[in-house]
């Protein structure tokens, strides 16, 4: 550990590997809420989020497990549900006023076709004007889960154990991951339903 009078701990939260706070400032100064992209081991979080002298207010925020509510039946953590979270995030956000913001991924990696990046193309598609380059963004194949159908139609053919295995899950809610991006249309057409009717 370094040591002498002109050492300076670094703020808690940089030594438990929460928070860039060079990334931080620069995001605060920009003046524009920052569509803020988490991931959990299940879930993914998408909030929109203002600076304010007292702190950080949320407009608007979105989990995947909400998307049970317009009928999601496959896995909350993969690529299709952190689309629709970010959908979901931006529609509520797009009705509390806000227009634009900027992509805060926080520590995490910029990987092309991320979830983090799927969470932000979803913002995108619901009409939030997020800034980012299209040679980051996941295809529209991932987005709609055909890479998890392929896969799911692959293993039913050669391993049909391995399949109910891993697909458990879906099998469980009823759903066929061979179905999913056709699932996907339908859930995303349920919330784009929900907010028109409340609009």
């Amino acid at each position: 550990m370094a040591r002498g009078g002109r050492y300076r701990v670094p703020l808690k939260r940089r030594r438990l590997c929460l928070t860039n706070y060079y990334k931080r400032r620069k995001l605060v100064l920009s003046g524009k809420p920052r569509l803020v992209v988490r991931k959990t081991l299940k879930y993914i979080i998408v909030q929109v989020v203002g600076v304010k002298p007292e702190g950080d207010v949320v407009y608007a925020s979105a989990h995947s497990n909400e998307l049970r509510k317009f009928g999601w039946k496959a896995s909350t953590k993969n690529t299709p549900a952190a689309y629709l979270t970010g959908y979901l995030a931006a529609l509520r956000a797009l009705k509390a006023g806000v227009k634009e913001a900027i992509l805060d991924i926080g520590l995490y990696r910029a990987v092309k076709g991320a979830k983090v990046f799927a969470a932000a193309l979803g913002a995108i598609h619901a009409g939030l004007k997020v800034p980012m380059g299209e040679s980051i963004l996941p295809d529209e194949g991932r987005i709609r889960g055909e890479h998890v159908a392929n896969y799911a139609r692959l293993l039913k053919e050669t391993n049909e154990e391995e399949f109910r295995r891993r697909f458990s899950c879906y099998l469980e809610r009823g759903l066929d991951p061979e179905k999913l991006p056709e699932h996907f249309e339908e859930v995303k057409a349920a919330i784009d339903e929900r907010f028109k009717s409340s609009a």
